[in-house]
């Protein structure tokens, strides 16, 4: 077999009589203290990327800056969601999906991969990575063995990935080293036969594994969150919660599987989460040969709407992931080398493994500002109504993302009452701006401006009757805990002076399809406005755009949906990569849902 050409760079090879009796393999030592390749003992020294967060015609740069941290191994998610939109239709070639592609631009860097493709995976990216399209099911059960529909669906998927991973595998010559079952499930239950469930999955389909879990040692040891025969792998790991496992699973080896480098960021905090010195975690991990995983070594971007969320309940207590998956990384969002990078890579580097070369930097570009016109009415826009006697839910008008339009008559003015809005509104009254609901607990400067609620409190309409029109925007869904089942929209009803609303129009908009706008503006005052602009470039390169003077909204360049913006912040810059630029003539498309007057969009080199 094959196998990694570079072998020799990353781990030593074994002598070549036990290459000819071992073969090119990957498996656990026989005392469960580690891990064998071919024969030999093996540090996987693993680095966390996520090819959907990175345009494909950077997975390499950023593959070879893991490499020459020192690294030797990538480890992927594999987003549900993102390679089956609806039942039984994938997508394993479009934009950044082709997980093949990636697996083999890391064999040919000479590093291995550690495959994690859920069904469930967190990963701050939108219900876990579970498709949105199972919350059509009113009653659906996740994560769990006893709901069918569920099952049947990852049956689904695993028939669709498996036979792209086979070929992959180490055994088969590939770069896959172990196959992660499902994803820190003892933070969530206690149902080792859904596991095991998985497990056969994945048997059925031609893959033997070697399988591992993730999870915390206290979940694992408390929900028995491992698989028969698999690897332990604990989040937020350390040598001596190594340790602690080997001792509890004496049989199977145990590795750092999430070691954190930085954090994630919400809309709304103060400021984006800084890095964390890592560096003697790093160093007791080389002292004893123990493998581990840098959750992220490369955060990237949740480019369009696939940013998750964490919450508590269906009110209050939600909070939505910014845009931008940075994560305080050692490689930022851009590809740029950290200091902590050098830092790693100096005490990886002093073990006297081979570093290789840094690799250059992408190219950047500060273009001159630009200031968009408006351009379209998203109320001259609307598609076919869905009517219906109460609200319904994204998910149950066969809708994952984007927007929601609800619409009916009224005859009086109060307190308009919606149980629940899943994530942001806007309230109009015969086209008049009446104020806002918001999910997230927003600053109380804000909300006074927009007159928007917070944690959706009742909102007083002013104008009398007429048509009520509520707008609302679903944010990302939950990815981690209890309340995943986190559908869009308008959950349940609608009620003004205490009386339940019916008969209700609902247009679908999930915007993803912008350039079908027709630019029609029949009210320029009405928020609800699309803006236009045209970059004029003479060279491309990676750059970031300002939306600092904006409210709210998405952005889309030449097509590509660059995610959301939010003027609470600490977020104000969305980033752009060089390949989706041009020379010439590029298309900046704004969406706000406050602004009418348009302002000045800037570009910088940096997130912030």
């Amino acid at each position: 077999m094959s196998g990694l050409a570079p072998l020799a760079a990353v781990a030593p090879g074994p002598p070549a009589r036990e290459q000819r009796r071992c073969g090119h393999r990957f498996a656990f030592a026989p005392d469960g203290g580690g891990f064998l390749l071919d024969c030999q003992r093996f540090q996987i020294r693993s680095g966390e990327m996520h090819p959907a967060r990175i345009p494909v015609e950077h997975w390499r740069h950023r593959i070879l800056m893991a490499k020459a941290m020192g690294l030797n191994t990538i480890s992927i998610y594999v987003m549900w969601n993102y390679v089956e939109p609806r039942p039984g239709v994938f997508d394993f070639r479009s934009e950044q999906r082709d997980i093949e592609a990636f697996i083999r631009l890391c064999q040919a860097a000479g590093m291995w991969v550690l495959l994690r493709p859920g069904p469930y995976v967190c990963g701050e990216w939108d219900l876990g990575g579970i498709p949105p399209y199972l919350l059509a099911n009113k009653d659906i059960k996740l994560r769990v063995h006893e709901d069918e529909r569920y099952l049947a669906a990852v049956r689904r998927y695993i028939a669709q990935l498996a036979p792209r991973i086979r070929p992959l595998m180490i055994g088969n010559g590939g770069p896959v080293l172990m196959v992660q079952i499902e994803n820190e499930y003892g933070s969530y239950g206690s149902d080792p036969a859904y596991l095991e469930q998985l497990r056969q999955l994945w048997l059925e389909q031609g893959i033997d594994g070697p399988f591992y879990t993730e999870d915390g040692l206290g979940q694992l040891e408390h929900n028995h969150s491992n698989v028969s025969g698999g690897a332990i792998a604990l989040s937020g790991g350390d040598a001596a919660s190594i340790a602690a496992a080997r001792q509890a699973y004496p049989a199977v080896p145990a590795m750092a599987g999430e070691v954190y480098p930085g954090w994630l960021t919400h809309w709304g905090d103060k400021n984006f989460a800084g890095p964390t010195d890592i560096s003697p975690d790093l160093k007791a991990f080389m002292d004893g040969g123990l493998s581990f995983n840098l959750y992220m070594v490369h955060g990237g971007t949740s480019f369009g709407f696939y940013a998750g969320a964490n919450a508590n309940d269906l009110s209050g207590a939600y909070q939505p992931d910014v845009t931008s998956y940075d994560y305080a990384a050692p490689i930022t969002e851009q590809g740029v080398a950290t200091p902590e990078f050098h830092k790693y890579r100096s005490l990886i580097g002093s073990y006297g493994l081979p570093l290789p070369t840094i690799p250059d930097a992408k190219p950047t570009i500060v273009p001159a500002p630009v200031t968009p016109t408006v351009f379209a009415s998203l109320w001259d826009n609307l598609p076919d109504a869905v009517a219906s006697a109460d609200p319904q839910p994204f998910e149950m008008l066969g809708q994952s993302y984007g927007f929601a339009l609800y619409r009916t008559t009224i005859a009086d003015t109060g307190a308009l009452d919606i149980r629940w809005v899943h994530d942001y509104a806007t309230v109009f009254v015969d086209g008049h701006y009446e104020g806002g609901l918001s999910r997230t607990l927003i600053p109380d400067a804000e909300s006074k401006k927009l007159n928007v609620t917070n944690n959706n409190a009742p909102l007083t309409l002013t104008t009398s009757g007429g048509t009520l029109d509520v707008l609302v925007e679903g944010m990302g869904r939950t990815n981690y805990g209890q309340a995943i089942v986190d559908r869009k929209g308008i959950l349940e009803s609608v009620s003004l002076n205490g009386k339940r609303i019916t008969g209700w129009q609902i247009f679908p908009l999930p915007l993803d399809n912008t350039a079908a706008l027709k630019p029609i503006v029949k009210d320029a005052q009405r928020p609800g406005l699309f803006f236009k602009a045209a970059l004029q470039l003479d060279r491309t390169g990676d750059t970031y755009l300002d939306l600092s003077r904006w409210t709210k909204g998405v952005v889309w360049v030449n097509g590509h949906n660059l995610g959301r913006y939010w003027e609470i912040g600490p977020q104000h810059r969305l980033f752009c990569p060089a390949p989706w630029l041009r020379p010439g003539r590029n298309e900046i498309l704004v969406f706000d849902l406050h602004q009418t007057t348009p302002q000045p969009i800037s570009f910088a080199r940096t997130l912030s």
